[in-house]
C-alpha cells in the first residue's frame, strides 16, 4: 500500500501573545475514511504552537533557540471532512528554559476539534 499527502496552512496572524493559523481541509490530509488526519491536525497545533514560542524572528535552519517540543497532550474532540480548521495559540507559562503552549484547533462554525497543549525549550 502507497499513501502520500500534503499539509498546508497559513499563518494568519502573529502577535508576541498570539498566533492563529488557518488550514483547509484538503485531500492530501484526509484519512481513509474521508476526515483529516489526527496527525494532520497535530501537527498544524504543534506548528503553530512553535512560531509563538519561538517569537516575531524568522526560524532557519539549524538555528539555535528553535524552540524544541518535550511533550504535546492533546484531546482530538472533533472532526470534519471540508472546509477549514483555525489553531490559536497562547501561553500558558512564558519563561527562557520551559514555555507551555495551549492550541484550540476549531473547524467551521467555531466546532471544537482538539485541545493541545504543548512544552517547548529552546535547542542549544
Amino acid at each position: 500500500m502507497r499513501v502520500s499527502g500534503q499539509i498546508e496552512f497559513s499563518i494568519v496572524e502573529q502577535t508576541p501573545e498570539r498566533v492563529v493559523g488557518q488550514m483547509p481541509v484538503q485531500a492530501g490530509i484526509l484519512n481513509p475514511f474521508g476526515i483529516a488526519h489526527a496527525g494532520a491536525v497535530l501537527w498544524f497545533a504543534d506548528v503553530c504552537a512553535t512560531v509563538l514560542s519561538f517569537g516575531g524572528t524568522t526560524m532557519e535552519p539549524g538555528q539555535s533557540g528553535f524552540p524544541l517540543a518535550i511533550n504535546l497532550n492533546a484531546a482530538l474532540l472533533g472532526n470534519q471532512k471540508d472546509g477549514t480548521f483555525t489553531a490559536i495559540s497562547v501561553f500558558v507559562k512564558r519563561g527562557r528554559q520551559l514555555s507551555v503552549v495551549r492550541t484550540t484547533v476549531t473547524g467551521d462554525g467555531g466546532r471544537l476539534i482538539a485541545e493541545v497543549t504543548t512544552s517547548h525549550v529552546p535547542a542549544r
